[in-house]
């Protein structure tokens, strides 16, 4: 009787590994730029011809290899990474399988050429994929090492027709090489196409110069309108820049994400990232960022994805609410510039900040608005200092438009003129962030002065943001108030989703929710939110379970809440084409300047916007 199952043929068997690790030229140079970091190199070099598909050439300068070890690196899952199990659980290379190099030389023409310290010469390895038979010879070779791989594919037509244009392949090939640029700035890369220089990028010690790598590959405008964020927590570090809201992307193409020096794309943190944005960015946009996350290697598993773009965290949770922590704390503190140079750049150090007192949400009230010292005036030094505006600190909401009148007119009988009073702050440069109201604009904009130049406020999307703030306070301080639901509510569910509603007992509580499990697939909502006693109560609860499922913990009710509060602060935010006076405008500028998230309105939309003087002397062709 013949037997039906046999053994593959080493090349069979390479050439089906390389379907899942070789992909595209791209594919091959990711594993090759892996390899020479781990070799921890210092300068990679990179070229490519007619996109990687007709020649791929890296060189590095690392540690090298072995004559003894060069023909066994061609083998399969020959590897000096790892070594044991407990290497395996705790990975700290990049490349750990020992798949890439026989993949990649069953489906091409592979020169491997290396040189170590105290060998007399460098040692070259060449294999074609139809016998993968290997000839090792002596050559001419620095310390470090350099793979050519030459005609992809060679040896199966099939994949080589999935190819694409000459210029997508090579575009997927740069997008690997900037993403390795992003997560090594201590490591100097090159990249040459078709013998014409497209990046050469030196190493990057300081925060300054890695900005500068960082503008080269994602653009200068995402550096000029980022955010430098740096936060720590017991085991965890993350830093990096995130994207002003209103640097917002279309696409999700500007997102990167490093996990212990690896780049990936992992749907908790995507989750935790938009969850982070959700109040601040409109719909249908993607925020742009470069983050990177770090912590112990033995604390997440790499080894969940063929090409290692996918990782595991073995507490999910605590990842994920650490990054939306961060995350929604730098963007709330996103306020406009101070003359003294706070605002954003003085974002960029997190640490100090945490050690900081609490203020805004964390403490359910808003900080009082440091009141601008006029001090004396330019032009009469002997001038006694003026008094503070009764509206100083004070909210819009706080005075009437009659008692704001009533206000203006004391102030004015006893200092002179108001705009008098703030042109002097203004030549002084004692200035607010968005200065003094000049005038509204068809009942809709603020016109105002500031140090910079002009700025133009939406008044209703400000006053919007501003109302909406205070009811999230409001609401945060009085808590989630709970329903009963007088005839229970029956959902049919999975095994595993029941299983989470009698484990989770407690959080689904903190919801304010009451659920009891009725059978093996069966639950029963006894209570609900009363905000949302209304609402679709069986697609309301399937949704958290869903989030409690996947990412460990769900932020629905705090969404749905959100979405009320933010329709009734829409409401009742200041109309347009109502008219206010300089009083009413400037307060409604000092509570912007207090108020956490105030760039944009509840619906991600801009709330006011600088035009300097070089900008404006530019519409009038001033001084060219």
């Amino acid at each position: 009787m013949i037997a039906k199952i046999h053994q593959l043929s080493p090349r069979l068997a390479n050439q089906i590994a390389a379907g899942e690790v070789v992909e595209r030229p791209a594919s091959v140079i990711k594993e090759l730029l892996e390899n020479c970091l781990d070799a921890k190199a210092t300068r990679i070099d990179v070229e490519a011809e007619q996109g990687g598909v007709k020649l791929m050439r890296v060189r590095d300068n690392g540690s090298g290899i072995g004559e003894q070890d060069l023909e066994l690196a061609l083998s399969r899952h020959a590897t000096s990474k790892i070594s044991s199990l407990d290497d395996l659980e705790s990975v700290k290379s990049l490349g750990f399988r020992g798949e890439a190099l026989a993949s990649v030389s069953s489906v091409s023409r592979l020169t491997l050429t290396s040189n170590i310290e105290g060998q007399d010469n460098a040692w070259q390895v060449i294999t074609e994929g139809r016998d993968m038979k290997a000839q090792l010879q002596p050559a001419a070779h620095p310390i470090g090492t350099s793979v050519e791989v030459r005609d992809l594919f060679f040896n199966t037509p099939a994949r080589r027709k999935f190819l694409r244009t000459e210029k997508t392949e090579f575009g997927h090939l740069e997008e690997v090489l900037k993403r390795l640029a992003l997560s090594r700035f201590d490591v100097a890369f090159s990249l040459k196409h078709n013998q014409k220089v497209i990046h050469s990028l030196r190493p990057a010690d300081t925060q300054a110069a890695q900005e500068k790598r960082v503008a080269s590959v994602c653009g200068p405008a995402f550096i000029e309108q980022a955010l430098h964020i740096e936060m720590e927590a017991p085991g965890l570090r993350l830093w990096g820049w995130v994207g002003l809201p209103t640097f917002s992307r279309s696409q999700m193409d500007l997102q990167y994400f490093f996990v212990n020096g690896r780049v990936v794309r992992d749907k908790l943190v995507g989750h935790a990232v938009r969850q982070a944005y959700r109040d601040v960015l409109y719909h249908g946009r993607h925020p742009a960022f470069v983050l990177y996350l770090e912590l112990e290697s033995a604390n997440v598993d790499v080894n969940v994805h063929p090409t290692k773009s996918e990782v595991r965290f073995r507490d999910g949770r605590l990842v994920h609410d650490f990054i939306f922590r961060s995350l929604h704390k730098a963007l709330a503190q996103v306020r406009p510039e101070t003359p003294t140079g706070g605002g954003i750049e003085q974002l960029g150090v997190m640490q100090e900040q945490a050690a900081m007192p609490a203020q805004g949400l964390e403490t359910g009230v808003f900080a009082g608005q440091t009141q601008v010292d006029l001090g004396q005036t330019a032009g009469n030094p002997a001038a006694p200092a003026m008094q503070p505006m009764p509206w100083q600190g004070a909210s819009f909401n706080q005075y009437s438009p009659r008692q704001m009148q009533e206000q203006a007119q004391v102030y004015a009988s006893l200092h002179g003129d108001l705009n008098t009073s703030e042109g002097a702050a203004i030549e002084a440069g004692q200035v607010p962030p968005l200065g003094y109201a000049v005038a509204q604009l068809h009942g809709i904009y603020i016109v105002s002065e500031n140090a910079k130049g002009l700025i133009l406020v939406d008044m209703h999307a400000a006053h919007e943001r501003i109302v909406y703030e205070k009811m999230k306070i409001s609401w945060a301080q009085q808590g989630i108030k709970a329903q009963p639901l007088l005839v229970p509510i029956s959902i049919a569910v999975s095994s595993r989703e029941a299983d989470q509603v009698e484990t989770q007992q407690e959080l689904f509580a903190e919801l304010g929710f009451v659920i009891d499990r009725a059978g093996s697939e069966n639950i029963l909502v006894r209570q609900v939110p009363s905000l949302l006693q209304h609402a679709n109560v069986e697609q309301l609860v399937r949704d958290v379970l869903a989030d409690v499922v996947t990412y460990g913990s769900s932020d629905r009710i705090r969404a749905a809440h959100n979405e009320l509060l933010g329709t009734m602060a829409c409401h009742g935010a200041v109309r347009a084409n109502r008219r206010l006076n300089h009083v009413e405008m400037n307060a409604l500028l000092r509570d912007m300047e207090i108020t956490e998230r105030s760039g944009q309105c509840n619906h991600g939309r801009p709330t006011w916007t600088q035009l300097s003087l070089s900008e404006l002397d530019k519409l009038f062709m001033r001084g060219q």
